[in-house]
């Protein structure tokens, strides 16, 4: 895995501000660091993974200086929007639900797919005990599907729920999935169907801070025309993935 360096802080940033020049004012990135290949702490203690990456080049098109901060995800939204950090790049889709509290940038991943992982073929998936990580679309598919949710504040723990039987399946990005069922040797497997939900992951922002949706919006764009934004998907979920 490639070495990270993280950017250290120029200044610290008051709750609710308004990025004006995007010289000398250090923006915070606020990501979870448990959703690999989303993002992730790697073996040196760093936060990594694709929206690490994603998030430097952004910061260097935009001519910003951004330092990291892990946050837990069952408080991503909340401590946003009181100041703790400025964006939100940690796998977030973009809903409505969410769009009501807090603002999106355009899509840097294409909407995706969700899908169910069990241990064994058979799976009642509509009236069996479904895992999925809390304050997730995928908590919120389950829960309105029939089945029994049980939520976990982290998304190790929903994939634990079913290895020791809490669960009958879990239910979450098929990205994320993927390298844990090949990586189980057959003890974890796609049951049913894939589900399509929300609009693309994009960088969640204060809904006051438009002059930093900006910069960061035009960084996506640029990255988007030129190609680099395709290549990484493809370095990070597998060629193909990146179709803008």
């Amino acid at each position: 895995m490639k070495h990270l360096i993280l950017t250290t802080a120029a200044l610290a940033l008051s709750a609710g501000f308004a990025l004006a020049d995007g010289h000398g004012k250090t923006v915070r990135m606020g990501t979870e660091g448990a959703y690999a290949p989303y993002n992730f702490i790697n073996d040196a203690g760093e936060i990594d993974g694709f929206e690490r990456e994603l998030g430097d080049e952004m910061c260097k098109r935009a001519e910003l200086t951004c330092e990291w901060v892990k946050n837990d995800w069952d408080s991503i939204i909340p401590n946003l929007v009181g100041g703790n950090y400025d964006t939100i790049m940690a796998g977030m889709s973009i809903t409505d639900e969410r769009d009501e509290v807090i603002d999106f940038t355009q899509d840097y991943y294409p909407p995706t797919a969700s899908t169910y992982v069990a241990t064994s073929e058979g799976v009642d998936l509509e009236g069996g005990v479904i895992a999925a990580q809390t304050a997730t679309i995928q908590a919120g598919y389950v829960a309105e599907s029939g089945a029994t949710l049980v939520e976990f504040a982290t998304p190790e723990e929903t994939v634990a729920a079913v290895r020791n039987g809490e669960a009958d399946a879990v239910f979450a990005d098929r990205d994320y999935l993927v390298p844990l069922v090949e990586e189980s040797g057959g003890e974890l497997m796609f049951v049913g169907d894939d589900v399509p939900l929300g609009g693309g992951v994009g960088m969640g922002l204060r809904e006051s801070d438009t002059d930093l949706k900006t910069k960061f919006d035009a960084a996506i764009t640029s990255m988007k025309e030129d190609g680099t934004l395709n290549a990484m998907l493809d370095k990070w979920f597998g060629e193909g993935t990146g179709t803008y």
